[in-house]
């Protein structure tokens, strides 16, 4: 009898850990889902906006692509929403919360469509291809490995929120050299950020899957595709200041 038992307990462990197996994969897999819908959005909106003259020129000069007003506040409005969206997911329902992803997204678009002035399309798509190997790469290895790299999380907090005074600082300084320094940190810091975030949404799952709170779990997987969306925008952008040929 007890090894009916032993045997029995075994299988239910076992047929337990497959099912959590199953549960992170079907997670992740939302995750990167959100993630690459909300990337489509953001660059559609930005080429749209980016290759009509008319609708730049509501945003910024179209000579000088210096921001007006409403430029301005495209600028920092994805700023302002991360930190809104992170104040409300709580509140909100898994619904409410991919639709503000989305929306975000769009906004983020607006926020970049000068890039599709000021860059040449090729160093564009090349960059974004960069990107895309880079992040697929760092994200596997975060996946993957059994190195616990939790404690790189509040350096690399540090280092993105010294980005973003050096970055808003350098808007009126306009230092090709402190940008230069910017963006080879900025790739740095979003590329451990890249591995940082997937281990985290990874153990975050595995902490939360026995609690079977599907609503819980649908609304950290949105949190998790906008954490890694922000790691691979950032990363782009970064790589396109250093390797993307002007116009």
């Amino acid at each position: 009898m007890a090894e009916y038992n032993t045997i029995r307990t075994t299988g239910v462990a076992g047929a337990r850990a497959a099912q959590i197996d199953e549960g992170l994969r079907a997670h992740m897999n939302k995750v990167y889902g959100t993630m690459s819908v909300g990337m489509l959005l953001t660059f559609a909106v930005a080429w749209a906006v980016g290759t009509s003259p008319d609708l730049l020129a509501v945003f910024r000069d179209p000579a000088t692509l210096q921001p007006n007003i409403l430029g301005w506040i495209v600028m920092f409005a994805p700023l302002i929403m991360v930190f809104a969206f992170s104040a409300m997911i709580n509140k909100l329902s898994a619904a409410g919360a991919q639709t503000f992803f989305y929306v975000f997204a769009a906004v983020m678009g607006l926020s970049l469509s000068w890039i599709f002035v000021a860059f040449t399309g090729f160093s564009i798509a090349q960059v974004f291809l960069v990107t895309s190997i880079a992040f697929a790469g760092l994200s596997l290895w975060g996946y993957t490995t059994k190195k616990d790299i939790s404690g790189w999380g509040s350096f690399l907090i540090m280092g993105v929120i010294g980005l973003i005074v050096a970055s808003i600082i350098n808007i009126f300084l306009g230092s090709p050299a402190i940008m230069f320094a910017i963006s080879i940190l900025g790739v740095l810091i979003f590329a451990g950020l890249t591995a940082y975030d997937t281990q985290s949404i990874k153990n975050e799952y595995l902490q939360h899957a026995s609690h079977a709170d599907s609503e819980w779990l649908a609304k950290s997987g949105i949190m998790g595709a906008l954490r890694l969306y922000l790691d691979f925008i950032n990363m782009f952008m970064f790589l396109l200041q250093l390797l993307g040929n002007r116009e």
